[in-house]
C-alpha cells in the first residue's frame, strides 16, 4: 500500500466507476451543446475577492469553507468554490459581451472546493456540470435553463427527484422585505453569530439547517409577499413556460439558496433518497454580479449540477446505466512474429475508430485469454506461429465462443463487419 492517501474528505476517481461519472457528465452536457451553450474552463483558484464579493461576504462557503492562501508574491487566492464568479469573471475578461450576441452562452465542468466537514455526498472536492447565460433579462433563459437540466435528469433515468422553484425579488423589492425579516428575527433567541448574520445578510438565516433556528422560523414573513408588479410578473411567466411544457416544480417560498448574488428566479434539484444532502444542484438568476466584480450591468442566469450527487441518486434509484465496453477487440500474440503483426493489426484498427487493446508481456494463451475476459472485448484476434504460417489469424466471439480463421490480411475488414 502506497504511504500516501487522497487528503481527508476527497476521493480517486478510479475505471470502472469512473466511467459512470464521465456518462453522468456527457448527458448534462449533451443538452447544453444542442443549445447553443459553448464551453469555457477557468483556473482552479480566483482572487479572494472575487468570491468575497460575488458570493457574499456572510456567506458559510466565503466565512467557513473557502480554502483560501497568500502566494509567495503576496496575493490572495482561494481555490474555487463555486463556478459562477470564475465564468463571469472569464467572460468579462475576455469581453464576449461585446461580442453583440447575447446573451453569452456558456458550459463548464470540473471541480470545486470547500472546507466542509466530509460526509456521504459532502466533500471537500466536488464534481459539477455548469451552466450560464449572461447579458439578457428573459424568463424564456430561466425556464430554459430548469428545462434543460430536468432533461439532463431524465435521460439518465432518474425520476424521484423534485424541482423546487421562488423569487428573491429584486433591488427594488428586497430591501423592503429584508427590512421587514430581520425586524422579526430581532425578537428570536438567536445566537450571536446568527444575530450577525441577520443583520449583514437575513435571507441567510432562512437557509440555516438547525432545528433550533428552523423551529423559530415559523411565521417568518415571506418574500412572496414583498414582490412588486415587475418580479410578480417575470416569476409568473418563468412558471408559464414550465407549465406548457409540462415540467413538475414545487412553488418553495423559503428557498433562498447559499450564494448572496441571487436574483428573481431561484431553484433548487432536490432527490429524497440521499438524506440529509438532497440537493443534487440548483442555480438561478443573478442581474447584479457582474456590477459586484466590477463590469457593466449584464442581467445573467445559470444552474449548476453536482456530478457525485448525481451519481449517489442513479443509485439510490438502482439506476444502472448502460456503458459500453472500453474495448471491442483484444489481440493475443503468440510469438515474437504475432507480436509485430498484431500490433500493426491493432494500430490500424484503433486508427480507424474501433476501441482496441493488446496482450503485452509476452502472456501465454491462458492469461491473455483473461485479459480477453476482463476488458469486456466483443472480439479476441489470438495469431500463433503455425496460424501465421498459413497467413490466418483466428477470430473469437467472445459472446458466443464462435472461433473462424481469417486472412491476416482482410482481418481489419473481418472485424469491422462483426462489429456493424
Amino acid at each position: 500500500m502506497s504511504t500516501f492517501q487522497a487528503p481527508k474528505g476527497t476521493y480517486d476517481l478510479l475505471p470502472p466507476n469512473s466511467s459512470t461519472y464521465l456518462a453522468v457528465r456527457e448527458a448534462i452536457a449533451a443538452p447544453l451543446r444542442n443549445s447553443g451553450y459553448g464551453y469555457v474552463e477557468t483556473p482552479g483558484f480566483e482572487n479572494v475577492e472575487l468570491f468575497a464579493r460575488g458570493v457574499g461576504e456572510s456567506t458559510d462557503i466565503v466565512t467557513k469553507e473557502m480554502y483560501a492562501f497568500e502566494t509567495k508574491g503576496g496575493d490572495r487566492l482561494a481555490l474555487r468554490p463555486e463556478g459562477t464568479a470564475s465564468v463571469l469573471r472569464a467572460a468579462l475578461e475576455g469581453n464576449l459581451h461585446k461580442a453583440g450576441n447575447l446573451p453569452v452562452k456558456l458550459w463548464y465542468s470540473g471541480s470545486y472546493y470547500r472546507y466542509e466537514r466530509p460526509q456521504k455526498g459532502r466533500y471537500r472536492h466536488f464534481s459539477q456540470v455548469g451552466a450560464e447565460a449572461i447579458g439578457a433579462e428573459d424568463p424564456a433563459l430561466d425556464a430554459e435553463l430548469i428545462i434543460l437540466a430536468n432533461d439532463a435528469y431524465r435521460s439518465l433515468g432518474l425520476r424521484n427527484f423534485r424541482i423546487l422553484l421562488n423569487s428573491l425579488g429584486d433591488q427594488e423589492c428586497r430591501p423592503v422585505y429584508r427590512a421587514a425579516l430581520q425586524d422579526f428575527l430581532r425578537g428570536l433567541d438567536l445566537d450571536e453569530d446568527t444575530l450577525r448574520r441577520a443583520e449583514i445578510n437575513p435571507l441567510r438565516v432562512l437557509d440555516d439547517k438547525r432545528d433550533a433556528v428552523q423551529r423559530q422560523l415559523v411565521g417568518a414573513p415571506l418574500l412572496r409577499d414583498y414582490l412588486c408588479d415587475a418580479c410578480k410578473a417575470y416569476h409568473e411567466e418563468v412558471r408559464e413556460l414550465l407549465n406548457a411544457e409540462g415540467v413538475e416544480y414545487e412553488d418553495d417560498p423559503k428557498l433562498v439558496r447559499g450564494l448572496d448574488y441571487y436574483t428573481r428566479t431561484t431553484f433548487e434539484f432536490v432527490h429524497d433518497g440521499l438524506g440529509s444532502q438532497s440537493a443534487v444542484g440548483g442555480g438561478g438568476r443573478y442581474d447584479g454580479l457582474s456590477e459586484m466584480i466590477g463590469g457593466p450591468a449584464l442581467p445573467s442566469v445559470g444552474w449548476a449540477l453536482g456530478v457525485d450527487r448525481t451519481v449517489l441518486a442513479l443509485e439510490a434509484e438502482g439506476v444502472t446505466l448502460d456503458i459500453p465496453a472500453a474495448t471491442s477487440v483484444f489481440a493475443v500474440p503468440l510469438g515474437e512474429e504475432a507480436r509485430r503483426v498484431l500490433f500493426r493489426v491493432v494500430t490500424e484498427l484503433r486508427r480507424g475508430g474501433v476501441a482496441t487493446d493488446f496482450s503485452y508481456g509476452g502472456k501465454g494463451l491462458k492469461g491473455a485469454m483473461k485479459n480477453a475476459n476482463r476488458s469486456g472485448a466483443r472480439l479476441t484476434i489470438v495469431a500463433g506461429e503455425r496460424d501465421l504460417a498459413e497467413g490466418l489469424v483466428q477470430l473469437k466471439d467472445m459472446e458466443s465462443g464462435d472461433q473462424v480463421a481469417v486472412p491476416v490480411t482482410e482481418v481489419v475488414e473481418a472485424v469491422r463487419a462483426r462489429l456493424a
